[in-house]
């Protein structure tokens, strides 16, 4: 890609990487949204209720495809007298099963707010379709909509449980999970408690894990640590206990909200009640105080893994040294780099520039664009954080002529300026009389798409202002 320019190597000689950056862009192939027999999914709302014919072909597959009924109105009567027209129609009668009927169900169900309405339809199908028997699906179908918009009492969620064992479908696990899914999706969370813990009186309709620990989850969002805790002992009385994941949860909420001694609470009580920790646990706590800027702390969990005997994975090191590069403890992090490539965890972009953000902040953004060099001599390409980390870097340190060689090389590279750097790149142009080179900058982000057309240009204006006052103040050419 050319020479690399000589104002850009330090003092020892280190190159600055020119290598094209790889750029990876995930895409992924769009699905088509098959139909579902799940009470959860809804169609969407037409203008009015319709039905859509199945296409015209020769092939069997197309030959025995069904109608398309929506609703867009909780009307029963209109919806009985459209599911009516549709069954005395020969063309569609002999197709019209168990799955059929059933998205009809659904489909009005997501726009009626009362079960008797979707009960009254159901009964009504049954009646004119005698080739539809209602299934355990249908009744799920009624049980979400009473779920979704449930009374104080949650009588209505009774009513439907109760139908359903009348009718031959004993309520179990799986009902379980759809009405307190359908509960704490709709906001109804103290509704769901109610619920489950009057599910979890009995064997079969008693939460599995999957279901217990989506209640905790929701809880989490809403309520305090220790109302949480209460209902895990609560549900401790039904014989329905915490697992692995529902501490992780618990864990991860405690560290997400700086509540570090909670958190290490946590784990002392994971290792009292017999679970086997792993370093993910450990990486959590890490993170935590990485959030916070407490290195040391980054550091002593580290030594405690070690103590353990749990093996540090990349992501530790990684963590260990963004904490403590963060706290400007960066020989400390540095000395890691070493110890990682000892215990077969190789140094990659996020470790690099994790240290050069640690240099950067502490002054030394020439010790950070020799490490880059180091880097790609190790065969580790830099991205775009790595560069708008040493471009911020380099501007806070007031190497302009570096930065700007340095942001020569992005734009060839068509590397995205991120806001941060970009601010203090178009700061430091207009300070030294630079206003043109700003300009340009300005044309660069908005061409690259670095920002939205206004924050590009806000921040322009914003610098320029700034840049006339501190010439009056005598602090800007």
């Amino acid at each position: 890609m050319g020479k690399l320019p000589s104002s850009l190597r330090t003092s020892k000689n280190i190159a600055l990487p020119l290598r094209s950056l790889s750029k990876n862009i995930q895409s992924s192939p769009q699905e088509s949204e098959s139909q579902s027999q799940s009470p959860h999914h809804h169609g969407r709302k037409n203008p009015k209720s319709t039905i859509k014919n199945p296409p015209k072909s020769a092939t069997a597959s197309h030959r025995s495809s069904l109608p398309q009924m929506t609703f867009a109105s909780s009307d029963v009567s209109a919806a009985k007298t459209l599911f009516t027209s549709v069954v005395t129609t020969t063309k569609y009668s002999p197709l019209l099963n168990n799955r059929f009927c059933n998205s009809v169900l659904e489909s009005f169900s997501s726009v009626s707010s009362n079960i008797q309405d979707s009960i009254a339809l159901l009964n009504h199908m049954t009646k004119i379709n005698p080739s539809f028997a209602p299934d355990k699906v249908s009744y799920h179908i009624i049980l979400s909509q009473s779920c979704t918009k449930p009374d104080s009492d949650l009588k209505n969620v009774k009513q439907v449980l109760t139908l359903m064992g009348s009718k031959g479908f004993q309520p179990d696990k799986v009902t379980t999970d759809i009405a307190i899914r359908s509960l704490c999706c709709s906001g109804n969370e103290e509704h769901a408690i109610e619920l489950i813990k009057k599910l979890s009186q009995v064997e079969f309709t008693k939460p599995d894990a999957h279901t217990y620990n989506l209640m905790v989850k929701s809880l989490v969002k809403i309520q305090s640590l220790s109302s949480v805790s209460v209902f895990i002992d609560e549900m401790k009385k039904f014989d329905v206990k915490p697992d692995l994941v529902t501490y992780t949860i618990l864990i991860d909420n405690a560290c997400n909200g700086k509540n570090l001694r909670e958190a290490m609470r946590l784990l002392d009580v994971l290792k009292k009640e017999g679970f086997k920790l792993d370093c993910y646990y450990y990486n959590v706590m890490m993170k935590g105080y990485c959030m916070l800027g407490h290195g040391g702390e980054v550091l002593s969990v580290y030594k405690k893994m070690i103590e353990e005997e749990i093996e540090p994975d990349l992501v530790t090191y990684n963590t260990l040294i963004y904490g403590l590069s963060k706290s400007g403890l960066v020989k400390e992090a540095k000395k890691f780099l070493k110890e990682m490539v000892k215990m077969g965890h190789f140094p990659d972009v996020v470790t690099y520039t994790s240290l050069m953000n640690g240099l950067c902040r502490h002054g030394n953004a020439l010790g950070a664009l020799e490490l880059l060099g180091e880097m790609e001599n190790k065969g580790c390409n830099p991205n775009e954080c790595t560069y708008n980390t040493l471009l911020h870097g380099l501007c806070k340190g007031r190497h302009l002529d570096k930065g700007v060689e340095l942001y020569g090389v992005m734009k060839e590279n068509d590397v995205k300026l991120e806001s941060g750097s970009y601010g203090t790149f178009l700061r430091v142009l207009c300070r030294n009389g630079k206003v043109a080179e700003a300009y340009e900058v300005f044309d660069y982000a908005v061409a690259s798409k670095s920002l939205t057309d206004v924050a590009a240009y806000t921040t322009l204006e914003s610098m320029l202002k700034w840049r006339n006052k501190a010439k009056d103040q005598g602090i800007a050419v």
